[in-house]
């Protein structure tokens, strides 16, 4: 039986890009001090790769061939410059003229802290949660403009321009490539988080267009979470998130009928559950469930993980584990309250409870909470469904339909309607 086919050389590239950018990145900010330099050197050595490989073939360390490539241009840069002198002497130094790889001794202790510093960086206060989004994947996760913007629905001009803004406002607020420390870790550590949180809950459930999931988005999600986690070992809710993202993402197949429907958790063919990012999941709440256990604190990630595992674990969803439920969203209220919070608080006791108790939990948010969204009457409808008041159950989907942007879960709501009035007539 043959085995599988090797990758072409543009596959191998684009590996490797995937792979190395923020550490290609990350390193040559380090070195130039320029963020906007190391990113064009960082693409020029890409496309020397492009012209080069396909002919000489790929090279033994792909990632240090990049590197020197990218230093080699970068010094060339400064050379014709003709100034920065000292920069072209300490970029020029540890090339090696008889192999033309770089001498990375001196660097393998930056290398990895490079990266996280780039994660902080793109994560800076200064900008927005979608600007912080658009960077992320470009410097961290290697993505091209057009698939991120591709990801997110939006025209690759407006995505360029937002991550062009995003740059120049990094500029002019003078942003150190140094990791915070102390109080502004801390801070920083959590909009880091939010945004790979961000990305994958993107693709889990696309905010608008034709397709219910946009897998590119929630795979790099759960790589930026696996490379968080393992630049940052020590710190129980990067564990949580890896956790939740990967516990979350193993339902994707069951997701989807074969028609391409979207389907209800309780509806899914839990067979089709992808084993293997459950058990990663599990081993990192575990991981953060160990951290925890040694006095470090714990946050929503990681409460939410736990929450994901009690549906993984549940072999048909009238296993799953309700009351646990309900009381871990009660714990995750009093550690970061929120409308969103308490509408899946509501999902909860609803079902540990009955739907009289769902209801009250909705009744008690404040009139306006998450005006504009679906979540809340879609949620409404199902506990009156439940509290077999179909009339209004399909009411109150009809509306919910109305405020959703994506078609999949626009038809989803509007069937789960026409189910409610089938049942009421």
């Amino acid at each position: 039986m043959a085995g599988p086919a090797a990758p072409t050389t543009a596959e191998a590239i684009t590996a490797t890009w995937r792979e190395e950018s923020a550490r290609l990145v990350g390193a040559l900010t380090r070195m130039t001090g320029d963020l906007d330099l190391a990113e064009d050197m960082a693409q020029e050595a890409l496309v020397s790769a492009l012209e080069q490989w396909p002919t000489h073939g790929v090279p033994a360390n792909p990632a240090a061939w990049l590197m020197t490539t990218a230093k080699r241009r970068a010094v060339d840069t400064f050379r014709r410059a003709d100034n920065l002198r000292r920069k072209t002497e300490e970029l020029g130094h540890g090339l090696s003229e008889e192999d033309g790889m770089p001498d990375l001794s001196s660097q393998v202790d930056f290398i990895e802290d490079d990266v996280l510093r780039l994660i902080f960086l793109s994560c800076h206060p200064q900008l927005t949660a979608e600007s912080r989004a658009a960077l992320t994947l470009r410097l961290v996760g290697g993505l091209t403009t057009t698939e991120i913007a591709r990801g997110f629905l939006a025209a690759e001009t407006t995505m360029g321009q937002r991550i062009s803004r995003a740059k120049k406002t990094l500029s002019e607020a003078r942003a150190e490539f140094e990791l915070p420390v102390g109080e502004e870790r801390a801070a920083r550590l959590d909009d880091v988080m939010a945004v790979i949180y961000l990305i994958f809950n993107e693709g889990y459930t696309a905010t608008a267009g034709d397709d219910w999931m946009r897998p590119e988005l929630t795979n790099e999600a759960i790589r930026l979470a696996r490379m968080l986690a393992d630049l940052m070992p020590d710190e129980p809710e990067v564990h949580g998130l890896q956790a939740l993202l990967e516990l979350q993402a193993s339902r994707g197949t069951a997701r989807l009928d074969t028609d391409g429907r979207p389907v209800l958790l309780d509806d899914q063919d839990r067979s089709l559950w992808d084993e293997l990012l459950v058990r990663r999941g599990l081993a990192a709440l575990e991981r953060a469930q160990r951290l925890a256990a040694k006095g470090n604190p714990v946050g929503r990630y990681y409460l939410q993980a736990a929450i994901a595992s009690c549906h993984a674990r549940a072999a048909t969803a009238e296993e799953t584990d309700w009351r646990t439920i309900a009381q871990l969203y009660d714990v995750l209220a009093e550690a970061a309250p929120g409308p969103v919070v308490e509408v899946n608080r509501a999902v909860a006791h609803g079902r540990a409870s009955d739907p009289a108790a769902g209801l009250a939990v909705l009744d008690a948010l404040p009139d306006g909470a998450l005006a504009g969204s679906h979540l809340l009457p879609s949620v409404r409808g199902d506990l009156l469904a439940r509290a077999g008041r179909h009339d209004e159950a399909a009411a109150v989907f009809r509306e919910a339909a109305t405020l959703t942007r994506n078609e999949s879960e626009q038809a989803l709501l509007i069937g789960r309607a026409e189910e409610s009035e089938r049942a009421g007539s």
